[in-house]
């Protein structure tokens, strides 16, 4: 069999264009998302390119991360590349008015869910001295902004856990790659707002936003490296953009 893919939060936004990405390079698809019929609709699609499988579960879900992984077919088992991209990003506010309810969804989703997926993942790695985890962090892990502490500081847990990945599983064979966009033009604002088109809108307003294609093109190639070279962190800003809140604008 072809390598094989692991992507959580595959059902839109980079997670699916990176599918789509890995598909086009005939590389084999473990799709992971909450949304059942979507990923349905996803397997039918990438069907006609590669072998496909759906895994519905929440990665905040320790219990569903665990057993949905462990039911994969055997010859599922053996995954090669993991994509930990499912996380989300919920309210925009100073801390003194942050809604407890929004940290626990950020620390759970971006940290721990990112956790849960990976111990799951990494002990046939380590096993066959192989494997390739590609996570998704943000440029807000990097530069803190105001009214994004708690969002920022789980994404900076994500920049964390990737070098402390590479420290531990370097010696086995495993490569790690972080990858931290800035601003790209998915449902991240529509959610973070809670549902305020309007306002999401206006987020992207005035320059030209990465597109989703844009950070799977990164990860694509970050998997495609020779053996002897690992891809350790690669930052993607748009034309536009200077810093995580700095955006030029027309």
């Amino acid at each position: 069999m072809s390598r094989i893919a692991l992507i959580t939060g595959a059902t839109s936004g980079i997670g699916k264009a990176t599918a789509e990405a890995f598909a086009n390079s005939e590389i084999n698809l473990i799709l992971c998302g909450r949304r059942q019929e979507v990923l349905g609709e996803l397997k039918t699609y990438f069907s006609s390119k590669v072998k496909v499988i759906t895994l519905t579960f929440d990665v905040r879900n320790k219990e569903s991360v665990f057993l949905a992984i462990a039911s994969l077919p055997e010859e599922w088992k053996n995954i090669d590349i993991l994509v930990n991209n499912a996380g989300n990003a919920h309210g925009f506010s100073p801390i003194q008015d942050g809604d407890v309810d929004d940290w626990d969804a950020m620390i759970d989703g971006n940290v721990q869910g990112l956790l849960y997926v990976s111990k799951a993942v990494i002990p046939q790695m380590v096993e066959r001295q192989t494997g390739h985890i590609v996570n998704l962090s943000s440029v807000a892990g990097k530069q803190t902004y105001a009214n994004g502490a708690v969002y920022c500081a789980s994404k900076a847990a994500v920049e964390a856990l990737s070098e402390g990945m590479r420290y531990d599983l370097t010696a086995h064979g495993i490569k790690i790659t972080n990858i931290a966009p800035g601003a790209v033009e998915t449902d991240f604002s529509l959610v973070r707002f809670k549902g305020d088109a309007e306002r999401a809108k206006k987020v992207y307003e005035g320059f030209e936003p990465i597109q989703p294609e844009d950070v799977a093109d990164a990860i694509l190639y970050s998997i495609n490296t020779p053996a002897r070279v690992t891809i350790a962190d690669i930052v993607l800003y748009a034309k536009a953009q200077a810093a995580p809140t700095v955006i030029y604008r027309k």
